[in-house]
């Protein structure tokens, strides 16, 4: 089964805001040196994305992926304050990286994306945090990012 491409591209948004833990680096070098250097057809789940003859993920998913990548990017900071907020005992740094990325991502769309609903930022986020984290991720990630959902429409 094909997923879509929506999920195609918040799968590969998570790897590449996985690989930048600060905003020491132009966003423009990581994004090429990840579509450069991953390998999209060996994944370490055995799945490939929509693809073109190269074996590259197909335009729309990555410039999905780079949107979604590039904002959470851009918007760091706020996004790291926000997290800070809502995460009740936890500081950024005894987050799993893999579950700070999620909830980095699930956070830029919540707050920045007006055309995707509430529900939805949240509920991808724990879909991917199924496949990508710990037994614990799901119920964390949904934890923190109820908490900004919430306040989602006096912050845009």
């Amino acid at each position: 089964m094909t997923k879509g491409i929506r999920r195609q591209g918040r799968e590969l948004a998570l790897k590449i805001i996985y690989s930048f833990p600060d905003q020491q680096r132009d966003i423009g070098v990581i994004l090429d040196e990840f579509w450069t250097n991953f390998r999209f057809r060996d994944d370490l789940l055995g799945e490939t994305v929509e693809d073109d003859a190269e074996g590259q993920p197909s335009e729309q998913v990555r410039q999905f992926a780079e949107a979604i990548a590039s904002g959470t990017y851009q918007q760091l900071s706020f996004i790291d304050e926000r997290l800070r907020d809502s995460s009740r005992n936890w500081s950024l740094d005894r987050m799993s990286r893999v579950d700070l990325a999620l909830l980095r991502m699930g956070a830029y769309e919540l707050l920045f994306c007006a055309d995707v609903p509430t529900s939805v930022a949240i509920n991808e986020a724990i879909e991917i945090g199924k496949r990508y984290g710990t037994r614990e991720t799901p119920g964390f990630i949904n934890g923190i990012l109820d908490r900004i959902g919430k306040d989602r429409s006096g912050e845009i």
